[in-house]
């Protein structure tokens, strides 16, 4: 890798207030909430400085705080549908050059490919101000990952005044490719009808099988392995497969 000083910020997006799943990032799998194990994952990424949760300002959040300070994890607090300026200020707060962003419905997250997107970021720095896995369909859906410039991320924080794009954070510079430069990631093999995120009940049931099943034998399970272990049980593979994932693009 090269010898950059850069700080490289991991920030996920995490609230409470989900209208599908309610509460569905503090669910319980074997006694504990799912953020937690996504919070066990990502500290795994050798690349990053530090791991951020960036939940909301609302008293329900709270929980989620809780969970940070007994995980002596760093959060932030901010605005709860105007997603773009947590980061914003987060990123600030934080001091990041760059920043990762991953969504909080996304227990299962394999920490080698969040440092394969950050690795690719820094070994061809300054070449790209947006990096991520997300704009073509390859990998599954649970594995995505975004890396970004503070640059961008100011300047998409003070021109873009859609709702839809301060909601999901990065569609006004992955949109905007006359401004910033992108670079797509994508694997050889086409991964994306596997579900690993947990939107719907239906969700939550496969990733707490997939936990219950292979955690107590391998903690940090990867990307490959849950493939493998949903190959050789298509009927749970099966049990979300006809939910579509909305990916804003």
């Amino acid at each position: 890798m090269a010898n950059l000083k850069l700080k490289v910020v991991i920030i996920v997006q995490a609230r409470t207030g989900s209208t599908r799943l309610p509460g569905k990032i503090l669910k319980k799998v074997e006694g504990r909430p799912l953020l937690s194990y996504q919070i066990e994952r990502l500290r795994k990424v050798e690349n990053a400085n530090e791991l951020v949760i960036a939940t909301t300002t609302k008293s329900n959040d709270d929980e989620i705080v809780s969970l940070c300070d007994s995980m002596k994890c760093s959060y932030f607090r901010g605005s709860e549908h105007n997603v773009l300026s947590r980061y914003y200020n987060a990123a600030i707060k934080f001091k990041a050059d760059c920043i990762v962003r991953i969504n909080s419905d996304c227990p299962l997250i394999d920490y080698s490919v969040v440092e394969e997107i950050i690795e690719y970021y820094i070994n061809n720095f300054p070449n790209y101000d947006y990096v991520s896995n997300i704009l073509e369909k390859s990998y599954p859906i649970g594995m995505h990952t975004e890396i970004f410039s503070f640059d961008a991320l100011n300047i998409a924080n003070k021109k873009s005044f859609d709702k839809d794009e301060r909601e999901h954070v990065t569609p006004y510079i992955y949109r905007n490719k006359d401004i910033f430069k992108l670079k797509s990631i994508k694997m050889f093999k086409d991964l994306s009808d596997y579900r690993l995120t947990v939107d719907y009940p239906e969700d939550f049931e496969v990733i707490k099988k997939i936990i219950s099943d292979i955690y107590p034998k391998k903690k940090y399970f990867n990307m490959h392995d849950i493939v493998s272990y949903l190959d050789d049980n298509i009927e749970l593979k099966d049990i979300n497969s006809n939910i579509e994932k909305k990916q804003t693009i």
